[in-house]
């Protein structure tokens, strides 16, 4: 029981912090509210729990086993997400309002946690610390996954909300943007660490 509460614990720590998801699930919030960003939400937890599962089953092993291989998806991943903080540093309240700016989809965000630095630590540091010899291996999976589910949604939730509440007050649409600039510039600064790591392995 002390062991499933520590769990939880760490499950919250690193799903209520700023990341990627953070960051965007927020800007989304601001800019398209909590109806049209729900899609967006729902693809990150279920991008990670599907992540997580594929990990624990031997995917981390694989890119263990070929680092190049690795090292490519945190390239990949690290241009996909300038190219997100370009995105949304310059997204105009004009093209929003008109619907030819739109939220990150649910495929989108799915397929985004593969190459989320964030994810990948929450994901590698839960089976290394969560799992052991003693249990049956599949059974503590199955929980660590119970408990991302069931923390990790009210916490990405939190921040949608957070930036749904902005939205009310940004209302000039200047502040909009100038909050979108700064959101851009925090999710580029994000990428400096894993980008770092991933060229200084080439």
């Amino acid at each position: 029981m002390e062991l499933f509460w520590t769990l939880v614990f760490f499950a919250f720590a690193t799903s209520i912090t700023p990341g990627p998801n953070n960051i965007m699930i927020m800007s989304s919030g601001v800019n398209y509210g909590v109806q049209r960003s729900l899609p967006h939400m729902a693809g990150i937890q279920l991008g990670f729990l599907l992540m997580l599962l594929a990990v624990g089953a031997g995917a981390g092993l694989v890119l263990q086993q070929q680092p190049m291989l690795h090292t490519a998806i945190k390239l990949l991943g690290s241009v996909y997400l300038l190219y997100l903080a370009w995105k949304i540093a310059t997204a105009r309240p004009q093209q929003i309002e008109t619907g030819s700016s739109k939220p990150l989809s649910f495929i989108q965000a799915l397929a985004f946690q593969w190459v989320n630095a964030k994810a990948w630590v929450m994901i590698t540091g839960a089976i290394a610390a969560f799992t052991s010899l003693q249990g049956v291996y599949w059974q503590q999976l199955a929980l660590i996954a119970l408990v991302f589910l069931l923390v990790g949604l009210p916490c990405t939730g939190s921040w949608l909300l957070f930036g749904a509440a902005l939205k009310r007050l940004l209302t000039a649409p200047t502040h909009r943007q100038w909050f979108n600039r700064t959101m851009g510039a925090l999710l580029a600064l994000s990428v400096l660490p894993p980008l770092w790591q991933a060229l200084s392995a080439l």
